[in-house]
């Protein structure tokens, strides 16, 4: 039994893994500052939480005209995730500059 659920953990956080990257793949694709794009992730009350970080200067071009490549985005993502049986919420940050 203990052997059932050790693999099903492993099997949970490598498709956590798969999600990610496949996130951070799509971001790094569309903007200017690839190595600016940092992906992070935590699970909150069942929730799968991504925070994408990208430069102030790419910001326009992952959100797009009225939202749209970043809603396109997110419904990839939910592909994946109603796949695995996950509920998945996608959020954008600029990096912060000191």
């Amino acid at each position: 039994m203990a052997q059932k659920r050790r693999s099903t953990l492993t099997t949970r956080r490598q498709s956590n893994l798969v999600m990610k990257e496949t996130l951070l793949y799509i971001v790094k694709a569309i903007v200017d500052y690839p190595d600016a794009v940092v992906v992070g992730e935590h699970d909150e009350e069942g929730i799968l939480q991504f925070a994408v970080t990208v430069a102030k200067e790419d910001m326009g071009k992952v959100i797009g005209k009225e939202g749209k490549v970043i809603r396109s985005i997110r419904n990839i993502m939910k592909i994946r995730a109603i796949k695995e049986n996950k509920r998945i919420n996608i959020t954008l940050a600029e990096t912060s500059e000191a």
